[in-house]
């Protein structure tokens, strides 16, 4: 969100906390998908059962000591533009976000082929990272980075949130599902035996049975994972990144 700069009235402001938390409560309509933003208002918001899925870089906070600022630059830039265009690929796609070193996207899935297309997002994700890392290697960038990935499926309130009458807003999912997949993929890569892709167990137990094939339970943490790429993408890279 830039900012206009405009002045702030903190008597404005009382009235404006006043109105939010015991004024008029607004309609939060139960849907089947989520709706496009120009639904929203500020008085209202949508419940819909949708999934998430969240992508981050392991030890981030090392590659710092590893790259000056323009080849990091670089390096950031190559893999947040690449996940921002997986995750337009999927035509159920509602929410796409950059925050840091990670990006994340929230998909409408009504039905199970829905939860299956995300879960080829992440193997997607997966396998460019592998690209990166030999681009990287051929461009002299000697220390690779490691991603992890998180998905989860669960229901999500969206609302509109900001400040009325600046034009200074944004869209806030409410509710476990993206904060689950941020902690899935924190999860992802964090030590060996951990896989990169994650998943829940209400996420899991939604995909098809070749999906739910290629994880592994994970008691530790009570979720699924697997080192799982994209055929198309992992044949591109035998053919041309050896």
């Amino acid at each position: 969100m830039d900012s206009n700069h405009k002045p702030y009235d903190h008597v404005a402001s009382a009235h404006r906390i006043k109105e939010y938390l015991t004024g008029t409560q607004g309609t939060y309509e139960e849907v089947k998908e989520l709706p496009d933003r120009d639904k929203l208002t500020f008085t209202n918001g949508f419940y819909a059962y949708c999934s998430a899925i969240f992508v981050d870089i392991r030890g981030s906070s090392q590659l710092p000591s590893q790259y000056k600022r323009p080849r990091l630059a670089r390096i950031y830039r190559a893999y947040l533009s690449e996940l921002v265009a997986i995750f337009n690929g999927d035509t159920n796609a509602r929410e796409i976000n950059i925050a840091g070193d990670a990006a994340w996207a929230v998909i409408n899935t009504p039905f199970k082929a829905d939860i299956n297309s995300v879960f080829s997002l992440g193997a997607q994700a997966n396998s460019m990272a592998k690209v990166l890392n030999y681009e990287m290697a051929k461009a002299s960038y000697g220390y690779p980075i490691k991603i992890g990935i998180g998905m989860s499926y669960g229901r999500a309130l969206m609302i509109k949130a900001g400040y009325n009458g600046s034009g200074i807003n944004d869209i806030v999912y409410m509710g476990d599902v993206v904060n689950e997949a941020a902690k899935l993929a924190n999860y992802g890569n964090s030590r060996p035996g951990v896989s990169a892709l994650v998943t829940s167990s209400l996420f899991h137990s939604n995909l098809n049975e070749h999906n739910q094939g290629l994880l592994r339970y994970d008691s530790d943490r009570q979720c699924y994972t697997g080192n799982v790429v994209n055929t198309a993408m992992e044949e591109w890279f035998k053919e041309n990144c050896n």
